[in-house]
Parts: C-alpha cells; sequence; structure tokens
C-alpha cells in the first residue's frame, strides 16, 4: 500500500526514526577500515567519499552515522518521500534524485555536496536487483572526482525478512560490524565504454567486503 498522506507520512517517519535510534542503540557495533582510515565519523578524516552499501544492511549505517555531514541519495519512487523524512529525522541531509532518474537536478546537488561532505549511495536500492550495482554510480563518482568506499556490512545471525533483498535485522544486543574496504578511484575523463569494467570492478568489491563482514560477523 502507498502512503499519500502528508501527515500520516510526517508521523510514521517520525515513528520510524524513534524506533531505529532505540532498537539500533542495543546492538554492539564494530567499525573497522581494511586499508587506512575512511570513517566518515572522524572529523579530521582527509579527503571526501561516496559510501556504498547494500539496501538489506541499511539500518546499521542509517544509525551509526547519522549526523556526519553525508548526504543520502533518495530514489524519486513512490515510498522515496517517506525514507526521505526518516533520514532527515536520523540527521541526514537528502538530496533526491537516483543515479539514473531525476539524474540532472540530483547530479549538480552532489557535485556541490563533494565539495564540503560525503554522500551515501545505495546502489541496488530501491527495488534491486538484490546486491547489484548499476552504472549511475560509477557516472556520479566520475562526474564528482569523489572514490567509492565499499562498505560491508555484516550481522550476527540476523532475522531476514522475505523481500527483493533479504533485508537483515538485526538481533536485539548481538554484534554487527561496518568495514570500509579501501576506496576505489574512477578517471574523471571516464569514457562511456569504460562505465562496465568499472561498475562490475565495483560491485565485485562490494560484494567481496559484504561477504568479509558477515563472515566476521559470525565468526
Amino acid at each position: 500500500m502507498k502512503i499519500r498522506s502528508p501527515l500520516v507520512i510526517k508521523w510514521i517517519s517520525l515513528l520510524g526514526a524513534w524506533l531505529i535510534k532505540v532498537y539500533m542503540g542495543t546492538i554492539c557495533v564494530r567499525v573497522r577500515s581494511l586499508v587506512g582510515e575512511f570513517d566518515p565519523r572522524h572529523k579530521n578524516l582527509e579527503g571526501r567519499f561516496i559510501y556504498a552499501f547494500f539496501h538489506e544492511g541499511i539500518l546499521l549505517p542509517c544509525s551509526l552515522f547519522a549526523r556526519r555531514n553525508i548526504h543520502v541519495l533518495i530514489s524519486q519512487h513512490a515510498d522515496g518521500e517517506l525514507i526521505a523524512r526518516v533520514c532527515g529525522h536520523l540527521g541526514f541531509s537528502t538530496i533526491r534524485g537516483s543515479t539514473t532518474r531525476g539524474g540532472a537536478r540530483a547530479l549538480r546537488q552532489m557535485i556541490d555536496v563533494g565539495r564540503t561532505g560525503h554522500i551515501a549511495v545505495i546502489p541496488d536500492g530501491p527495488r534491486g536487483p538484490r546486491r547489484h550495482v548499476e552504472q549511475g554510480l560509477i557516472y556520479l563518482a566520475a562526474r564528482t572526482g569523489m572514490a567509492i568506499v565499499p562498505v560491508g556490512i555484516g550481522y550476527r545471525k540476523p532475522w531476514r525478512l522475505p523481500t527483493w533483498d533479504k533485508f537483515a535485522i538485526p538481533r536485539p544486543f548481538s554484534e554487527s560490524w561496518a568495514l570500509a574496504a579501501e576506496p576505489i578511484a574512477i578517471p574523471t575523463d571516464l569514457e562511456k565504454k569504460q562505465l562496465e569494467a568499472f561498475r562490475l570492478s565495483v560491485e565485485a568489491a562490494l560484494n567481496r567486503i559484504n561477504e568479509i563482514a558477515e563472515r566476521v560477523a559470525n565468526r
């Protein structure tokens, strides 16, 4: 069922943000970078990055990186307004559009944001396919000059919803991991014929770091 009422969206988004804060507050979170230091919570972090993580693990980044000068790219699909409101209540700034739809305006905003802040992208959202990266992410990185940091999310024996992404819900008081892989730089003079090669490289890196995070969380 699609939610259209502004008043309903307002109250559901407030409740959703509150539930995420409270529930994820029970989770023991470990954050590591495999190479160097790319944790956006550090004020003295050198450089600006595009953080990419898959849709199924979104609960951890939503709670962990709130209020950290990260702008989240939210698709213009039907449920986008609700998601944008939830992100806003959690402390994120949002950019409406996507790497493939509503792109021109969103791209201009992201180029401006990239001068002073970071960007978070969910490359397989909002409808999948699961753990798939679209070429739009590569194009965005090339245009902004920002390197892509693949982020793996691992929960210990999470519950999984019967959705397209097998959405993961960590168990209360369990241990979860967020692992940042080495940033992947995309040439600013990238040609169209090179997009697919870089897309495959980023997709492989993102899948690999997720598999590592899941193994660590369930070791």
